[in-house]
């Protein structure tokens, strides 16, 4: 795997955040609004903010503040709907 950094992070989360619910960017590229129709729980979610927001941390070398801030925005744009 390649190291992760700013050209890559959100490439990277989306993938990540697609394994957590067993799927790939493969299946999301042949699946026809796939962002409304996959979900995940909260508690999926809860672990991939845990994950998420470190990484914003260290990547783009920022607060935790900041790393939220832009966890927020990430997931508006590309986040999974909750649904427990």
């Amino acid at each position: 795997m390649a190291k992760i950094n700013r050209e890559n992070i959100g490439d990277h989360l989306v993938d990540y955040q697609l394994s957590m619910v067993g799927k790939s960017m493969q299946e999301a590229y042949m699946t026809k609004e796939w962002y409304s129709k996959w979900t995940m729980t909260q508690q999926q979610h809860d672990e991939f903010k845990a994950y998420a927001v470190p990484l914003m941390k260290k990547v783009f070398k920022i607060n935790k503040a900041r790393a939220e801030a832009n966890f927020q925005w990430f997931d508006l744009q590309f986040g999974l709907r909750i649904k427990d």
